[in-house]
């Protein structure tokens, strides 16, 4: 326990399960050497019995002298609790009467929704042993985890505050005692959910190649083979005549000669006949 600005915190560890029954004396029959059986084990039975009724007639109560009241702080507003997360309470105490009260522990456990008589998980109490002087207030801070087993299931939660005044009275005062849900924690992006995304990427990934080499393989094969190329020789149009004379290229060309007149020819043919 941890006393802090006159508030007194507590946290609280999960109690080891036991036998509800644990402790209890068995019932043993003793017989006479006659067969009969004495009646001493009927005598224990009913003074057990009794013993039982007793304790439920001494069961404390709640002073009229005193109010408590109490506030979730983690998770606020809701009685949802997560399961394995710290879940923190204040408990206020008012004293209205004239006499001193002694604030002795609190504690916390997880019951049957439907039978809060039946215990399904005890928590250990905080002990506190805090005074509070007639007409005047205390507040209490109490702390427990949820087990994680207990996700998703709804639990009776009851909270029991034990207190005495100064003649040592005894009394005490359930200050929650509602039925709440336990959630699993929102904790965002989990380890396992990041692996599976990183899983599902890569899956995608192969996928992709292994269409992509498939179709690959299948164009390659049904495509035609390539028509063997023809040498067609060189072609005018692929000559560069710029780079040669203009005279050379008038000299060399086999086209036809000038055109001449008839007058010409005529003199032509006499002068070549005359020199023969």
């Amino acid at each position: 326990m941890i006393f802090e600005s006159g508030k007194s915190i507590a946290f609280a560890a999960e109690d080891g399960g036991g036998d509800a029954m644990e402790g209890e004396d068995e019932d043993v029959n003793v017989e006479t050497e006659g067969g009969e059986e004495e009646p001493e084990a009927a005598v224990t039975e009913t003074e057990k019995g009794e013993g039982e009724e007793e304790e439920e007639t001494t069961q404390l109560k709640p002073s009229e002298d005193a109010d408590v009241i109490t506030l979730f702080t983690k998770p606020t507003g809701t009685t949802d609790l997560p399961a394995g997360k710290l879940v923190r309470f204040l408990v206020g105490f008012t004293n209205k009467g004239d006499k001193k009260f002694t604030l002795e522990s609190l504690g916390a456990s997880f019951r049957y929704p439907q039978d809060y008589n039946f215990f399904i998980q005890n928590f250990t109490a905080a002990t506190y042993n805090m005074e509070v002087e007639a007409k005047r207030q205390a507040t209490v801070e109490y702390a427990f985890s949820p087990p994680e087993s207990f996700a998703a299931r709804p639990f009776g939660l009851t909270i029991l505050l034990d207190y005495k005044d100064e003649d040592g009275n005894s009394f005490q005062n359930a200050v929650f005692n509602e039925t709440v849900n336990i959630i699993e924690p929102d904790e965002g992006l989990d380890g396992e959910t990041f692996f599976l995304y990183v899983f599902l990427a890569a899956l995608a990934v192969l996928l992709m190649v292994g269409a992509q080499q498939f179709l690959g393989t299948f164009s390659r094969k049904h495509l035609s083979k390539p028509k063997p190329k023809v040498e067609m020789g060189t072609q005018n149009s692929d000559i560069d005549y710029d780079w040669i004379p203009k005279e050379a290229l008038q000299k060399n060309s086999p086209g036809r000669s000038p055109k001449q007149s008839p007058r010409q020819r005529r003199s032509k043919r006499a002068t070549s006949s005359g020199e023969e």
